[in-house]
């Protein structure tokens, strides 16, 4: 069974950093893309950052600059360094899996999502 566990969530000040990991299991984890959503109360489900199979990356522009999404595929992980944050990146994290030719919406795989809150 496919199965993503994020850790890392929690309370942190504005401009502080934060650091959130996505352990995967029943994945050819190396071939995936992985992402990670984030959604606030209130809001739609937004994309964050992507990472291909082969490295690749994409950001939303709300996060460009600010935050890193990387992958250790000797680890099966993904991770999302998340630096000078806003408030408005309060909202609760989730890791996705997308397999090779997949198509996001269909084939994807979540994680139970970890909070992230952004306050002082």
């Amino acid at each position: 069974q496919v199965q993503l566990v994020e850790s890392g969530g929690g309370l942190v000040q504005p401009g502080g950093s934060l650091r959130l990991s996505c352990a995967a299991s029943g994945i050819i984890f190396r071939i995936y893309s992985m992402a990670w959503y984030r959604q606030a109360p209130g809001k739609e489900r937004e994309l964050v950052a992507t990472i291909s199979g082969t490295g690749s990356t994409n950001y939303a522009d709300s996060v460009k600059g600010r935050f890193t999404i990387s992958k250790d595929n000797a680890r099966n992980t993904v991770s999302l360094q998340m630096s000078s944050l806003k408030p408005e990146d309060t909202a609760v994290y989730y890791c996705n899996a997308n397999p090779p030719g997949g198509r996001r919406g269909r084939d994807d795989s979540w994680g139970q999502g970890t909070q992230v809150t952004v306050s002082s």
